[in-house]
């Protein structure tokens, strides 16, 4: 059976607390209960992305935050999520899914950049290596739908500035609410889609094809809250 992961859901395979059990589960649910994700992520994503580009129509260069890539790449547009996908053949999964991103550097390569509204660390994200997988992913698809080649991987944290003191609440307020700065962080990816993405496929496909939910993670809470409501409804 042809199978559809995005990206993102590929990138949790190498978290460390993946559980197989809880992927299975998510793979064969048509969709889960309790799931609420704030859309405002999303907006602020888009609007990081509107400054970029109108930085670039005014100035014709890329905001500073953008490191090295503001002086020698241009936006370009990604392509609809209908389109920027392709089929692996070997395990008959489609990967899908679109960076929030696409640079192209003057010698003709593409960077390929993915947002992330957070505070930035280099070492404490959790979520880095779902994130390196990702964008991985990303590079993976677009070789193969014409950004080619992919030179360089980036996530840009864009860092809520919340320092707020009496000296500076001016500068903040206006008549209708407030204003909140947020401060980019560029964090290089390595590349190497080649590497990374065909080994997780065939794992995505191993565990898919089991008949029943493979065992989970002994230290998963999602695991230990699932069993639990399975033995209250059974001992009623």
């Amino acid at each position: 059976m042809q199978i559809r992961i995005s990206a993102k859901n590929l990138g949790a395979l190498a978290l460390p607390g993946f559980c197989p059990r809880c992927f299975w589960i998510k793979m064969h649910s048509p969709g889960l209960p309790f799931q609420i994700f704030p859309g405002i992520f999303s907006t602020i994503d888009s609007y990081t992305k509107k400054v970029t580009h109108n930085h670039f129509a005014r100035y014709d260069q890329l905001p500073t935050w953008l490191g090295k890539f503001g002086n020698q790449a241009k936006p370009v547009k990604a392509p609809h999520h209908s389109k920027f996908q392709v089929m692996d053949g070997k395990t008959d999964i489609l990967l899908t899914g679109v960076p929030d991103e696409i640079l192209q550097k003057d010698n003709g390569s593409y960077i390929i950049i993915d947002y992330k509204t957070a505070k930035y660390t280099e070492t404490q994200d959790s979520l880095l290596p779902m994130y390196e997988v990702q964008l991985n992913t990303y590079a993976y698809i677009g070789e193969r739908q014409g950004f080619n080649p992919v030179s360089g991987l980036a996530l840009i944290y864009m860092e809520p500035q919340t320092d707020l003191t009496p000296d500076n609440l001016d500068s903040v307020l206006h008549e209708d609410g407030f204003l909140m700065g947020f401060e980019g962080h560029l964090l290089e990816i390595e590349l190497n889609p080649e590497e990374r993405i065909p080994p997780l496929l065939e794992r995505v496909r191993k565990i898919y094809d089991q008949p029943v939910p493979p065992a989970g993670n002994t230290e998963c809470k999602d695991c230990m809250l699932l069993d639990e409501l399975i033995r209250i409804a059974q001992s009623r």
